[in-house]
């Protein structure tokens, strides 16, 4: 019995020990394998730079990390900014004759569409094709797409022309249903990030404002797309409201394609194009390589250093979204290295914590002190996202960036009619008046709902103060574009919530210009995770249960859930945070 006992503990540390050996090997290999998947890249002669479905476009490399989940997905990353460089590149570079557009749904943000559609505009100038094809394509990347000189469609294809619309949901009646109170002090008759909470249905002041915000968006998208296809407004309205591009035929009726051909077709039209014989390859290069073939390390010099924040506002240390205390050392970092003489602080938040928000700002402030610090805005800059950028020098907005959101909430819940109804009762025992402000059982006492308040209102008269300091406007002119409405970049440079409308390489030109640089080099904070990195950040338990819902649910519902039951959203904290997302589908 004993030999026997021995036998099984040997087969059981083998196990385990032979475990762990398979385990490290897999690991070794999918950080080899991640990174010999950045070759060196030639550009051969007679080349095609293409836009397809494996480019994905993000603002800050701390966006959507290759990770233990998904490092076999074929998608690349690419930065805008290195985005907009590369077709700026592929303008005057003899390898690369045209553009080729073949994407038919598009991972990009509105604004960074816009800057990837000027750029291909411009490169037009230079007298190269810019061809696009398309199977079923969304309404983004149809936008894009619609830049070309030819669209051609599948037979069997659609396009989702179909104009703007938001869905707001409402989960009131829900919270009273299973006896959740939810306690909401708020500043602002447009914030509306704290409606859902309070109301069954959309406010007059809410839907003032969503009309508003997408009216602008749609002008100024729907406007563009008309003109690439040389259509009047009118025209161009009555295709959308009737959804002709969801029938092929109509689509080539009424102009949104030129021509309906299968995708081998359209291939072998782009070899005739360039005089290339039946049996010849037809090169096609993606942005993400035609990137790495002229990328080099970190050159010496002096440069411009673009900080990338991207996503929520918290406090922390965590490497995605915007962490307070990694972004103060970020900040230092940038404001006690002498190589660099000016920063672009690249803003894409919707907000989050006043508290994270606030520590931001001041260290920005500080780097102020020693070097230009000039902020351009992506797809938001909202609330506490536009509350760290009052330390700027100069701003830099896109025009379909949702912008401003100056207002202040703080969302308490509590549980006591759930906890009754299941025969849940608790009693308080305490040391001073206001021990116990707060119980999750019992909700806010009146006292704490009136210190809560004071400090919404504090928080929200040190936002419009900063504000006012740096928009050199009164209390009174900010506070009447405040109250927590969002507004389109177009009309926050009508009302003075920025300086230029422009791009983020207008922002990191006028940062050189600002800096007195004649020739610089343009780096990019925070570094992107190495493969090992983003491997084992993944190894967390609780970040393994996020990734694991997400790819079974999608990205959209999963945001949709997050709102629902993650804690951050609910808790007793004071919020700069905008409500909503709006993405053309």
């Amino acid at each position: 019995m004993k030999s026997f006992f021995k036998n099984v503990l040997a087969n059981i540390v083998a196990i385990v020990i032979l475990g762990a050996v398979f385990f490290f090997f897999f690991i070794i290999m999918l950080v080899f394998s991640a990174m010999g998947s950045e070759k060196s890249v030639v550009v051969k002669k007679n080349s095609v730079l293409t836009i397809n479905l494996k480019t994905n476009i993000i603002d800050s490399p701390t966006e959507e990390q290759k990770g233990l989940f998904n490092i076999s997905d074929q998608t690349k990353n690419v930065l805008i900014y290195d985005a907009i460089e590369a077709i700026e590149k592929a303008k005057t570079d003899d390898n690369i004759k045209g553009i080729s557009i073949e994407a038919d749904y598009l991972n990009a943000g509105i604004t960074q569409i816009d800057d990837l559609r000027n750029a291909i505009q411009d490169f037009k100038k230079s007298g190269k094709f810019v061809y696009a094809y398309g199977n079923t394509v969304s309404q983004a990347a149809y936008y894009l797409g619609s830049v070309a000189d030819q669209y051609y469609l599948n037979p069997s294809g659609m396009i989702e022309l179909k104009g703007l619309a938001t869905e707001v949901a409402f989960y009131k009646d829900f919270a009273d249903k299973y006896g959740i109170g939810i306690e909401v002090i708020r500043h602002g008759k447009f914030k509306s990030a704290v409606e859902p909470f309070l109301r069954n249905d959309i406010s007059p002041e809410n839907k003032e404002q969503l009309s508003t915000l997408l009216n602008d968006i749609w002008k100024n998208t729907s406007s563009r797309m008309a003109v690439s296809r040389k259509m009047d407004t009118a025209q161009f309205r009555t295709v959308v409201d009737s959804l002709y591009g969801m029938i092929p035929d109509l689509s080539l009726k009424y102009k949104l394609a030129d021509k309906l051909i299968q995708k081998t077709e359209y291939d072998q039209l782009i070899k005739s194009k360039l005089n290339l014989a039946g049996e010849d390859k037809l090169n096609k290069i993606s942005l993400g390589k035609y990137i790495a073939s002229y990328s080099d390390d970190e050159k010496s010099g002096d440069r411009v250093a673009v900080l990338y924040a991207s996503g929520s506002i918290n406090g922390g240390d965590d490497y995605n979204d915007i962490h307070s205390e990694k972004y103060i050392k970020y900040i230092k970092e940038l404001q006690d290295n002498d190589k660099v003489k000016a920063v672009v602080f690249r803003i894409n938040s919707p907000g989050g914590s006043a508290n994270a928000s606030d520590e931001i700002l001041f260290e920005l402030q500080q780097l102020k002190k020693k070097k230009p610090l000039i902020v351009s805005f992506g797809d938001y800059a909202a609330s506490g996202g536009y509350y760290i950028a009052m330390a700027a020098d100069r701003i830099y907005s896109e025009p379909n960036t949702l912008t401003g959101s100056i207002g202040v909430f703080g969302v308490i819940p509590y549980f006591k009619d759930i906890a009754n109804k299941n025969g849940i009762r608790s009693d308080i025992v305490s040391t001073n008046a206001n021990s116990q402000y707060y119980s999750s059982l019992n909700g806010v006492t009146p006292y704490g709902v009136s210190l809560i308040t004071r400090s919404v209102e504090g928080t929200y008269k040190r936002f419009v103060h900063f504000v006012t300091q740096n928009r050199k406007q009164t209390f009174e002119q900010i506070d009447s574009v405040g109250g927590g409405r969002v507004w389109s970049g177009t009309r926050a440079k009508q009302i003075g919530l920025i300086d230029e409308l422009g791009t983020l390489n207008d922002a990191v030109k006028f940062a050189a210009q600002k800096a007195g640089l004649k020739s610089y080099a343009v780096s990019s904070y925070p570094k992107s995770m190495t493969p090992f990195e983003q491997i084992f950040k993944d190894l967390n338990e609780e970040d393994i249960s996020a990734r694991v819902v997400k790819n079974k649910i999608g990205k959209a519902n999963y945001e949709l859930l997050e709102q629902i039951v993650e804690e951050r959203k609910l808790q007793s904290e004071v919020k700069m945070e905008m409500p909503y997302q709006i993405k053309i589908n």
